[in-house]
């Protein structure tokens, strides 16, 4: 479901995700609902009519006139500075959407299912694993979240949370982990992927999401490792935000 125009929206709650990053909840009257993995474009407005505009993915799903993000800063961007730092409870903006039919999730599809997150990624990710979590039953679910370090990771909470019961979830550190970690500290490897994902054989869908190095490299090495390239649905992101 897409819709043509620019919808008004007004901030209703803003969330400390991590240290750069916020979770952002929007009144949008006119939203006509969403698919678990969609995303949207929002556009800012300046005093002098200046007008920005960028694509961000959704974390929530469903029908409802609220619709969540999660935002995380980029230095030199145009709009997450504002979005993660000036923004506040009240303000108002555009937004265009839902977008986007291919990296979505079909509750019907009862395939198990692989995400891997490389740091902001996980915000579409959080969708699909919200959406799994809200029904009696469904395809099974696995989540290889890939960080800097432990304080850089977005609805790390949640993530905890449906660990317990929706998702098997694995951690994945760059550059440092957790006191006690005794597991690998650095980029994906072809080991670290076959420990933490679906074998093959399961013909599980897989949705990888996160900054452009890390999407084609954790694609690569899913399809290195026996995946079906057709299962393998990705979303990334470079520096322009």
């Amino acid at each position: 479901m897409i819709v043509g125009g620019w919808l008004p929206a007004r901030v209703a709650e803003i969330l400390p995700s991590t240290e750069h990053a916020r979770i952002l909840r929007l009144t949008v009257p006119d939203w006509p609902g969403n698919r678990p993995g969609q995303h949207l474009d929002i556009r800012l407005t300046a005093e002098d009519g200046y007008q920005a505009e960028r694509s961000y993915s959704i974390a929530s799903s469903g029908a409802g006139t609220t619709v969540e993000l999660g935002v995380d800063l980029v230095p030199d961007g145009e709009v997450s500075p504002y979005l993660t730092q000036d923004m506040r409870v009240g303000d108002t903006l555009e937004v265009k959407g839902p977008l986007g039919g291919y990296f979505v999730w079909d509750a019907d599809d009862p395939a198990p299912v692989q995400l891997v997150a490389g740091g902001s990624g996980i915000v579409p990710l959080i969708a699909i694993a919200r959406a799994r979590a809200a029904l009696v039953s469904g395809a099974p679910m696995r989540l290889l979240y890939s960080v800097r370090s432990p304080a850089d990771a977005m609805f790390r909470d949640e993530v905890d949370r449906l660990g317990t019961g929706v998702l098997d979830v694995t951690w994945a550190y760059t550059r440092s982990a957790p006191p006690g970690w005794a597991g690998h500290v650095g980029r994906l490897t072809p080991g670290s992927v076959a420990q933490a994902v679906w074998p093959p054989e399961s013909d599980a869908l897989a949705f990888v999401c996160g900054p452009t190095g890390f999407v084609e490299n954790a694609a690569d090495l899913l399809v290195r490792s026996g995946y079906d390239p057709a299962r393998v649905r990705t979303e990334r992101f470079g520096g322009l935000s």
